[in-house]
């Protein structure tokens, strides 16, 4: 009995991560990009930050996106698995931005896979 209900289970969470995947849609978000170490732990942020926010995002530190206005938080991932995320994104931390991509909402945190940034 416990093997059929674990099996169960596995199957509905597979099914699950498989909807998550296919339900991504493409959305548009203004707001800040923020290096999310500095952001969270220190709430260091703004255009004296600038410059550590993009050492940052180099070394690999998540970038999120800061939404104006509601202060909801997408963490950026890149157009492709196994690349870095776009210079483009980059050289604009702590700048207000458009950021056009897939959104992917998963275990409460919304990510966004850059498209396009304005």
């Amino acid at each position: 009995m416990r093997t059929t209900v674990l099996v169960g289970v596995v199957g509905l969470l597979v099914a699950l991560g498989f909807a998550s995947i296919a339900s991504a849609v493409e959305k548009s978000v203004v707001g800040t990009l923020e290096d999310s170490f500095c952001y969270v732990t220190m709430d260091a942020h703004g255009s004296d930050h600038k410059k550590c926010a993009q050492l940052c995002a180099r070394k690999g530190i998540p970038v999120s996106l800061v939404e104006k206005g509601t202060g909801a938080m997408y963490v950026l991932l890149p157009p492709k698995n196994d690349e870095a995320i776009p210079d483009g994104v980059v050289n604009r931390m702590e700048d207000e931005v458009t950021v056009t991509g897939d959104e992917y909402d998963t275990g409460g945190v919304h990510y966004l896979k850059v498209k396009a940034i304005k």
